[in-house]
């Protein structure tokens, strides 16, 4: 049996977020997305000034869509920043804690044969993959992001900036202890997605449950669930009542987090993961099913990031600056692809020798003028531009000297600046966060 058309929509958890969030700061936007293109820039200075009321501001302006080729990652690919992993953080695979389902299911089994039971026992498990046609059908009944296809996401979580989604197929058995005969099973997806915000201390998480195909004492089976968090957060909401499953009946539940940490000094991190279990009950056996677990990837929540007070959270996903040589900053596009490319400097799109934001204002300014000093002769409508930037520990002063400078386009240079402010504060780069630049 195919999944249903028309399964329950999964945009409730965007939709409910977005009025957590507005009851908070009615003036904050909507979804965003993971790079912020350098051909929309504001006047922001490099170095943010972390008491403006007017960089508030610019936190809630909308940000435009992501190029369609600016794909988010399956989850290990561009892990995050591991520093501030928190106790009770599990790889979120599922498949981490197969075998421990297998092993309890294993023992309910023997269990209830050496008490004589006939009573059938239900035991569910997640499995690796999904086959093509189901992840098909499983895309065309949920109305995924743009970006959650059907190839990254099966059996994994997909990420980026502030978004995570995932297929996971998963099975239910129903066996006869006695004779050992399997008398009932289902196979069925479970779509999760987890949503965070750059400026709130909220996050949401979904999953919806698509039956693939039923048979014998495993029809007509309900689902109930609850959601738990692991390190510096809390569970603010958890919804996710017993439901009917079937061939038209998908069963939802969503979840609501806070982070735990302080709220003040300046500068608190730290990293909280949800994780929604579930169990199915059938009138036609004795008890539930063990219960299966699907933590999202883990989420960092901080108030470090300078150029606001405002707490916000972001995912595992390391976020890209992009220039584009055919747009307002032509010179320094040209500039960066040479540094990057000639002088093989780090930073470069599709590697892992990522930059790392510094934001200590003096290493920022020694930066700078180690390599773009002041007694340095700048033609006129020129300005002198540094690779890497000055605000990164790969700077001309905190990377050793390793650097490439160019007198470009004075307008281009500053702008461009402004530019990366702004994708520092879209994308909340705090200390030490990794990043890359993309030259298109």
């Amino acid at each position: 049996m195919l999944l249903a058309a028309g399964a329950a929509t999964l945009g409730l958890l965007g939709s409910s977020l977005s009025i957590a969030q507005a009851a908070e700061d009615p003036a904050l936007p909507g979804p965003d997305v993971s790079a912020q293109a350098a051909e929309d820039t504001v006047p922001l200075p490099e170095d943010l000034d972390e008491s403006s009321e007017e960089l508030d501001d610019e936190l809630s302006l909308p940000v435009p869509e992501a190029p369609e080729d600016e794909a988010p990652s399956t989850l290990g690919d561009t892990p995050g920043d591991e520093s501030t992993q928190e106790e009770g953080i599990t790889d979120p695979d599922p498949m981490a804690a197969a075998e421990n389902d297998r092993i309890t299911c294993t023992a309910r089994i023997l269990a209830a044969k050496v008490h004589g039971s006939e009573e059938p026992v239900p035991c569910v498990s997640f499995s690796s993959t999904a086959s093509a046609a189901e992840l098909r059908a499983a895309v065309e009944a949920w109305p995924t992001p743009n970006w959650c296809d059907d190839h990254g996401a099966n059996g994994k979580w997909y990420v980026n900036r502030f978004k995570a989604c995932g297929i996971f197929p998963a099975d239910l058995t129903v066996t006869n202890p006695r004779t050992g005969a399997v008398v009932g099973r289902m196979h069925y997806l479970t779509v999760a997605y987890a949503y965070s915000k750059r400026d709130i201390k909220t996050w949401a998480y979904q999953v919806e449950l698509l039956e693939v195909s039923s048979s014998g004492s495993a029809r007509g089976s309900s689902v109930n669930g609850k959601a738990t968090c692991a390190g510096k957060c809390k569970v603010a909401e958890s919804k996710f009542p017993s439901q009917l499953m079937g061939a038209s009946r998908e069963p939802v539940g969503q979840f609501f987090l806070d982070t735990t940490i302080k709220t003040s000094p300046k500068g608190q991190k730290g990293e909280g993961q949800a994780a929604a279990s579930w169990s199915f009950t059938n009138a036609q056996w004795a008890g539930p099913s063990n219960s299966v677990s699907l933590p999202t990837p883990p989420v960092r929540c901080d108030n470090a990031l300078p150029g606001t007070s405002k707490t916000g959270c972001v995912m595992p996903y390391i976020p890209e600056m992009v220039y584009a040589k055919s747009g307002e900053f032509p010179e320094l596009a040209q500039h960066i692809e040479y540094a990057q490319t000639t002088k093989n400097l780090p930073g470069k799109h599709n590697t892992k020798r990522y930059l790392t934001r510094v934001t200590n204002k003096d290493k920022i300014k020694k930066n700078r003028n180690t390599a773009c000093p002041s007694s340095l002769e700048r033609p006129p409508g020129k300005g002198c531009d540094e690779y890497p930037f000055a605000s990164t520990w790969q700077g001309a002063s905190t990377g050793g000297g390793n650097y490439s400078r160019r007198m470009i386009n004075a307008t281009q240079n500053e702008d461009g600046g402004r530019a990366l402010s702004r994708f520092y504060l879209y994308n909340r780069i705090i200390e030490k966060d990794r990043f890359l630049v993309w030259i298109k």
